[in-house]
């Protein structure tokens, strides 16, 4: 679509009861980020209240009619997903604004491939708009969804604004208060108190909008917007940089005032880490669980069993149903789900593993559900009777469950569609680590409805983590992985083996699943940073790095934790046998190379001795050592000649495992391991050092490297 042009979702397709939104961008860096941001109008262009704003501390209506549903990586940057009930919006919302924001005065212009796309409840793409004139712009409104004549319609809108999230949700009717400095409190569920304060209630809605954000984070005060938004029209429309061009109403001028009406937040129910103290007579003793873990003597009897815990824990806490379905185009209604469902298909029936079932406003979606544990892979031909199955009865998608982790353009099935059907049928594939990813997030960080919804999760998480449910994702690098290591030891790996690009297609579903496994614990996301040429697809990224596999012998990752300022690397040596973990940190501006050092330091002073810390000078690299040598000596850290110091680079090395699955000498239990030892003992104490800006300007004579 062209900027400013518009168009009747009805005349895209049928299945437009609930779309999708899309945006996506990329960065040549590899660090370009962003965050999303929906409104709900009214016919005056204002939002009704603070509960029409949804952005990344409130990412879901209560009613399920809007979910902010996260970031996915894509070949060349991330795609941050919007599930939109539209039979479900309220009557009195007119309009509804997609938007998204940059942090710490980064601006879109330096972002590649900004890109809105719409697709249907079957996942079916309807429409597309690209931004290509962003420059200064720290928040844009992508597009428009809007109410014409009992029909809902899309406008490209394009619009930039140069005061970031805090002036556009200002024109819109939101009220911006500053935060006192120290305070780090983000935008919870009403504007008060951050995600994973769980069991807290709030007074008063009043939306206050955090400068950054980040793990453990402080959060700065912002200002309230002193320019206009850039591409405004000549009239002074706000919310679109043409007017409409099928008559559609004028928009009212900006205004700061408050949100009309407030509301108290419900309570959400999260359960602490620490756990309680035990009431029994000797550490023998095991509680008693919802969903024991027998040993099974079969894989059949593992499936059954965790098809039947997951799919019973998922009709009964709506948040978690509605959590793993919402990106494959289920509504937000009622759920109800079964297991070993007889479906006739040929001479004999078939059985699904499982059945989910979701209503919403007259509106039946229904999915099949095939499921695989133990590491044992999905079957093309099995999955491709579902599919069939799902066709002829007018299911809307087939959804499968393994240990594997899905990639894009990599398929874990290959399923052949028939394109006469006017019925498509979506084929989604969910991981167990990314389930019990979700279950995490909910009782640990964001919090459910009741305390027996969240006893629940606790039990679905217990199980799925338990060493006999066979539901423990990605664990295995392969066939392989012995034949390339060896390979490269003995330096008889040649470039365009294929074995290579199965090892780096392992290392990336690896590495995806790091990413879900640390953004548990954090309570924030975590994803993979892609950095590739633009255009570039996946088979032909996954071949370059192969190649460079074979002749540097190292598997190489990046993983990007949101709202954090560093990238963690994660690097395995195949040649040397050791797995570096590392992070570059910044040096504050304005102070004494030597009051950098001591901080840095002293910041460190509970990281591991064998840490390894070098000195980031510009275009080259400095001093370096470990703790343990420049603790007592901090001055080493300083380069001879006086150089500016950029940064630091902190490094940690471990050993790695031979073997190609995750026991104990596994390589996926020791690339696990040195992250988590990494992220544990170093970054953990660095978010202070990384925000902290000393405003003092170096003078030009220091004090000496021994003081």
């Amino acid at each position: 679509m062209l900027k400013g042009a518009n168009i009747g979702l009805a005349a895209l397709g049928e299945d437009t009861g609930a779309v999708v939104v899309g945006l996506s961008w990329s960065s040549a860096a590899g660090d370009g980020d962003a965050d999303v941001s929906l409104l709900l109008l009214d016919g005056d262009g204002k939002v009704r209240g603070d509960a029409d704003f949804y952005f990344y501390n409130r990412p879901a209506a209560e009613d399920g009619s809007v979910q902010l549903l996260g970031k996915v990586p894509t070949e060349n940057g991330s795609e941050d997903r919007i599930s939109l009930d539209l039979t479900a919006i309220p009557e009195d919302v007119a309009r509804i604004v997609v938007a998204a924001s940059r942090d710490g005065g980064a601006r879109f212009g330096d972002l590649d491939d900004l890109r809105l796309t719409l697709t249907d409840g079957s996942g079916e793409p309807l429409l597309g708009f690209s931004i290509t004139d962003a420059t200064v712009e720290t928040a844009f409104i992508f597009g428009e969804l809007y109410r014409r004549n009992e029909e809902w319609k899309f406008r490209a809108v394009g619009q930039g604004y140069e005061t970031g999230l805090a002036g556009l949700a200002t024109d819109f009717g939101i009220t911006v208060e500053e935060e006192d400095e120290g305070e780090g409190g983000e935008v919870g569920e009403a504007g008060v108190g951050g995600p994973g304060v769980g069991g807290t209630e709030t007074e008063e809605a009043v939306v206050t909008v955090p400068a950054q954000r980040g793990p453990g984070a402080g959060t700065d005060p912002v200002p309230a917007p002193a320019q206009a938004p850039t591409s405004v029209p000549a009239d002074g429309a706000v919310g679109g940089s043409v007017p409409a061009a099928d008559g559609g109403a004028d928009r009212a001028a900006p205004t700061t005032a408050r949100p009309r009406g407030t509301r108290t937040a419900k309570k959400k129910v999260t359960l602490p880490k620490a756990p309680k103290k035990s009431l029994a007579e000797n550490d023998s003793w095991k509680p008693a669980r919802l969903f024991p873990v027998p040993s099974y003597k079969s894989d059949r009897e593992r499936e059954v069993r965790a098809t039947s815990v997951l799919l019973s824990v998922m009709a009964e806490v709506p948040e978690f149903g509605r959590r793993l379905t919402a990106g494959f185009g289920a509504p937000a209604g009622r759920m109800q789900t079964f297991t070993e469902v007889s479906l006739p298909h040929g001479d004999s029936p078939k059985r699904p593993d499982g059945v989910i079932r979701a209503e919403r406003a007259g509106k039946l979606w229904t999915a099949l559900v095939e499921t695989k544990t133990n590491g044992n892979p999905l079957k093309s031909e099995q999955v491709q009777t579902y599919m069939d199955i799902a066709a002829r009865r007018g299911y809307e998608a087939v959804i499968t469950l393994s240990n594997d982790v899905a990639l894009e353009g990599s398929p874990l099935v290959r399923v052949k569609t028939d394109g006469r059907r006017k019925h498509k049928v979506s084929l989604w594939h969910l991981s167990w680590a990314e389930v019990a990813h979700q279950a995490q997030m909910l009782i640990r960080h964001e919090g459910v409805g009741n305390a027996a919804h969240a006893w629940l999760l606790q039990e679905l998480l217990h199980y799925l983590q338990h060493e006999n449910s066979g539901c423990h994702g990605f664990q295995n690098m392969g066939p392989a992985w012995v034949p390339v290591r060896d390979g490269i030891d003995a330096e008889t790996l040649c470039q365009g083996d294929p074995r290579a690009v199965e090892v780096v297609e392992s290392w990336e579903r690896l590495i995806r699943q790091v990413c879900l496994r640390l953004g548990g614990e954090l309570g924030q996301k975590a994803l993979p940073v892609q950095r590739a040429r633009r255009g570039t697809d996946p088979k032909s990224r996954r071949a370059e790095l192969a190649d460079r596999l074979c002749e540097e012998g190292k598997l190489s990752a990046e993983v990007r934790v949101d709202g954090a300022r560093s990238i963690l690397s994660v690097t395995a040596d195949l040649r040397t046998g050791k797995i570096r973990t590392s992070m570059d940190v910044p040096a504050p501006d304005g102070a004494y190379p030597l009051s950098v050092a001591k901080r840095l330091l002293r910041f460190l002073e509970e990281a591991p001795a064998d840490l390894h810390v070098e000195t980031l000078l510009d275009g080259r690299n400095g001093p370096r050592g470990t703790l343990e040598r420049l603790r007592p000596e901090p001055g080493d850290l300083l380069p001879g000649d006086g150089a500016e110091i950029t940064g630091f680079r902190l490094s940690l090395f471990k050993g790695m495992g031979s073997g190609r699955g995750s026991a104990e000498t596994g390589f996926i239990r020791s690339v696990d391991q040195a992250v988590d030892r990494f992220y544990g003992s170093v970054v953990a104490h660095l978010g202070q050092f990384e925000q902290r800006r000393p405003g003092r300007t170096r003078q030009t004579a220091e004090p000496s490297r021994t003081g």
